[in-house]
């Protein structure tokens, strides 16, 4: 199986270089992305020879075709990563891209009918009504990465839609689940990034201490699964143990349950439905002894009410929390604004913007860049 994998030098990217080289025989990467580590991208190039990279900076590709095999092709920036796609011969797409930038490479790879192992969250946040419809236009697949939906994959097994009563979605609750809002003015980037039970990327560190990231795991569940919001529950749930659950209609509750460690969900998308062999660390609930769950406070994390009311006003609702978001998550980490305005520019960016019908892709990146300009002229 050809894969091409987006974002090969980040936490995820790093986790399925791990499962591809567990599986020489089954697997074999043909295609990578990094957007500005170049150095572990060459070293990436050089192990596995594939025949196309990009990278996101341009002055960067003399240096990367100098490392690569004379065979391989190299793409530059935000465009050549819809080229990498429409132009690399694979089947699995891995995009674990950060941010809107992952919808392109996303749709075009469902309209060369291949099949799309998603971790880049924002695809079905800000496109989901978008590939719905080329996916019910027999356009590509789709496999969840993400951990929770992954989870909820596994538990729903053989059974209908008709059947599940509720999708419940788990959070650590990262590292400020206990801390109230008036201490969030003094929140450091470094405290926000000391993630409890996850290493991961910086966006979604911070996506994970406020909590949208779990209002993005709730758009993206709604479009994997085709389940109403009214049916996708939050809860904390801070051992990070149970990854997921369905609830039946009859009242059974199907658990997913391991110790936190992405590779199993990663593998399981590039190998699914097979499931290949792991040698991680095993679950011992015996020695855990204690699961706790509780539902998330809203004053506590306000960046997860917001998406959740963008979410169910629907159109580009999402689109603006999105983009609001992630140049508000980038100015905290710059310092040039507290952790308490983080969800203030969302609430401002929602309460600016009338939502539009998303009637393709051209409305998409026009509000998204709309909503990014002018966040920038107030903090630039």
């Amino acid at each position: 199986m050809k894969i091409l994998l987006l974002g090969a030098t980040g936490s995820i990217g790093t986790s399925a270089c791990n499962c591809i080289r567990r599986f020489p025989e089954k697997f074999e990467l043909v295609g990578l992305s990094s957007h500005k580590n170049a150095p572990k991208l060459m070293d990436l190039v050089r192990e596995f020879g594939p025949t196309s990279v990009c990278f996101g900076a341009a002055a960067e590709t003399s240096a990367l075709r100098a490392a690569a095999p004379g065979k391989t092709r190299v793409f530059t920036g935000n465009q050549g990563l819809e080229d990498i796609v429409n132009e690399t011969e694979f089947d699995v797409l891995l995009n674990a891209l950060v941010g809107a930038v992952g919808l392109r490479p996303t749709v075009a790879a469902l309209k060369r009918n291949k099949r799309v192992a998603l971790a880049n969250k924002e695809s079905l946040v800000i496109g989901g009504e978008y590939i719905t419809g080329l996916l019910e236009n027999g356009m590509g697949r789709l496999a969840p990465v993400d951990s929770e939906h992954s989870a909820i994959l596994q538990c729903m097994g053989g059974e209908t839609v008709s059947d599940i009563e509720s999708l419940i979605l788990t959070a650590s609750g990262g590292p400020f689940r206990e801390v109230g809002p008036e201490s969030f003015s003094s929140i450091t980037p470094r405290q926000a990034l000391n993630h409890p039970t996850w290493s991961m990327g910086q966006k979604i560190t911070i996506d994970s201490a406020t909590l949208i990231n779990k209002g993005f795991e709730v758009i993206e569940a709604h479009y994997l699964f085709h389940i109403p919001y009214n049916k996708i529950r939050v809860l904390i749930h801070p051992q990070s143990i149970v990854h997921s659950m369905v609830e039946y209609h009859d009242g059974a509750v199907i658990a997913q349950m391991g110790v936190p460690d992405m590779e199993l969900p990663i593998q399981l998308a590039l190998s699914f439905p097979d499931r290949l062999p792991l040698q991680s660390k095993r679950l011992d609930l015996a020695a855990i002894s204690t699961l706790t769950f509780y539902e998330p406070d809203f004053n506590r994390f306000p960046c997860l009410r917001l998406c959740l009311q963008a979410a169910k006003i629907g159109g580009t609702a999402p689109v603006v929390v999105n983009a609001a978001n992630e140049i508000a998550v980038k100015l905290f980490l710059d310092g040039v604004i507290g952790y308490d305005r983080i969800h203030h520019i969302l609430e401002e960016a929602l309460d600016a913007y009338v939502p539009e019908s998303v009637d393709g892709l051209e409305t998409i990146e026009r509000v998204d860049v709309t909503v990014r300009a002018h966040i920038l002229k107030r903090f630039g």
